[in-house]
């Protein structure tokens, strides 16, 4: 039978963050006003859409201590996808087609948590302080680019 012969075959090792070792590493660099936010991305299928789709331009929008912006990407809800994020996820909100960089508390949070707007992708982990997200105003530009580091 086939399936045998697929189930004999040696699966490659991977990196804690799920990318086959051979893989090298994707970062990006996200741009909001003027600060700026490198990222390595995961490997998840809304991170390969993302970086398939890149560069990405857009216009930020606040939501208590979090960002988010528009993008032409659609993608469904990963397995993976979360309800409550930690400071430096760098998520996809799936239902808006969104990027969603929360920092601290949302609106919709309980005490100590930052809580994301529904289940949302987390295809990325920020190696930059995202707290400085926090003097970006609604309207300004953000670019999201990938960079090698």
């Amino acid at each position: 039978m086939p399936t045998n012969i697929l189930r004999k075959r040696p699966k490659p090792e991977r990196a804690p963050n799920g990318r086959p070792e051979t893989a090298p590493p994707r970062h990006v660099l996200i741009r909001a006003g003027r600060v700026s936010v490198r990222a390595e991305l995961y490997a998840t299928p809304t991170a390969d859409r993302i970086w398939a789709a890149l560069p990405l331009h857009s216009t930020a929008e606040t939501w208590g201590q979090a960002i988010h912006f528009e993008t032409p990407i659609e993608t469904g809800r990963d397995r993976s996808a979360r309800l409550l994020g930690t400071l430096g996820d760098i998520c996809f909100w799936t239902e808006d087609d969104r990027v969603l960089i929360a920092f601290g508390p949302t609106p919709i949070s309980r005490p100590g948590e930052i809580r994301l707007p529904r289940p949302c992708n987390v295809w990325a982990k920020a190696l930059d302080d995202v707290t400085l997200l926090k003097d970006v105003a609604p309207g300004e530009k953000v670019s999201v680019t990938a960079i090698s580091i």
